[in-house]
């Protein structure tokens, strides 16, 4: 194998799919990326099994040919080199060498015939998603994902996709977030797939540069595809939990409270939570009051002017959890929504079903 190809092009190519490379030292053939060069182009593959991505550049491909290079070593070594044409060469068997200007490297490499092949997915049903809307109905949910394996169905995200709807939820038994945005195309029939979470955060970062990325669902796997890269992943099994049930629809107490000011005030008076102290959050006619207080250390509180609607009340969060819901919603106000100190409480968007963040309570 013979080729050269442009230093930028093939470090933005590495930054893709190194992020299906695998840490297991029993198998050292996972934390290498396959290069493949026919044509006049180059495909780079990697995978841990579970997720497997595949990139494809043009390139000067002089002698086609295979190889399995070690992935975080060749991105280190890409990534210091200079702006300028790179060069490949299988220099003999198990080496290949890596030019740049003035630079020359040789790595160690892998049989291309030892290499997981890659996964052949059909799938039965297919959508194009806007990578502006992906990006922000994940980000508005991917801080409710569990990372508890004990329990595989909460560290994914459900996706449904109803007609034009498309809904994003995601819990990890302390608060659930739910998001939602139209599609600019309905699907024919109804789609619900629980979609790996860490997974399906890793999309819009990659898809950036494209303007939207297509979905495709079959048995056990999904596939995503944008630009030149496409990625799969394995379809989480199980029923996830009925997310309708949780939310309560009305509470006793509703203040509408701008978001920015909320969150702010949050993370000052948070600074006083140490040590897994809740912090309180106290209605009374106009008055949002927050507070926290931690023995042998301090205490804080803030009063927010809020509209409220129904009786006071008290109830306390935990201050991360709270902090993260404000953090992920990118409205500019919120409604508050609460039963009683031992009812979940609900912030949700005023206009329409496009956020909601349920966080349960704790002890104060």
């Amino acid at each position: 194998m013979r080729l050269s190809i442009a230093r930028g092009e093939l470090l933005d190519s590495l930054n893709v799919v190194t992020k299906a490379l695998s840490s297991r030292t029993t198998l050292p053939i996972l934390s290498g990326i396959l290069i493949s060069a026919v044509g006049d182009s180059v495909i780079l593959q990697s995978t841990d099994l579970e997720i497997s991505i595949k990139h494809t550049i043009g390139a000067g491909v002089e002698e086609s040919g295979s190889v399995v290079m070690p992935g975080r070593l060749l991105a280190e070594v890409v990534r210091s080199l200079p702006e300028a044409a790179v060069h490949l060469e299988t220099s003999s068997f198990d080496q290949v060498k890596v030019t740049c200007g003035t630079s020359s490297f040789v790595l160690r490499s892998l049989s291309p015939d030892d290499f997981p092949k890659f996964p052949e997915v059909s799938p039965g049903r297919k959508m194009v998603i806007p990578t502006a809307t992906l990006t922000s109905l994940v980000r508005r949910v991917s801080r409710a994902v569990s990372r508890d394996e004990a329990r595989p169905i909460l560290t994914g995200i459900l996706m449904v996709i109803e007609g034009t709807v498309l809904r994003v939820v995601a819990t990890d038994s302390y608060r659930l977030a739910i998001a939602e945005a139209e599609l600019p195309e309905p699907v024919e029939e109804r789609i619900e797939v629980v979609v790996p979470g860490k997974a399906l955060e890793e999309i819009p970062k990659l898809a950036g540069g494209a303007e939207t990325v297509s979905m495709g669902i079959a048995d056990n796997q999904i596939i995503f595809e944008f630009g030149s890269s496409v990625y799969v992943t394995r379809r989480i099994e199980g029923a996830f939990p009925n997310y309708r049930q949780l939310v309560p629809q009305d509470g006793e107490t509703k203040v509408t409270v701008s978001r920015a000011d909320l969150e702010g005030a949050a993370k000052r008076v948070s600074l006083l939570a140490q040590h897994n102290a809740p912090l309180r959050v106290k209605v009374s006619d106009s008055t949002l009051t927050l507070s926290a207080q931690t023995q042998d250390v301090g205490e804080a509180s803030e009063d927010l002017m809020v509209a409220t609607e129904g009786e006071p009340i008290e109830i306390a969060f935990n201050h991360a959890f709270l902090v993260d819901g404000l953090a992920s919603s990118d409205e500019e106000n919120l409604a508050f929504v609460a039963s009683s100190p031992l009812k979940p409480g609900v912030f949700r968007s005023t206009t329409g079903e496009g956020f909601t963040y349920l966080i349960m309570p704790v002890r104060p």
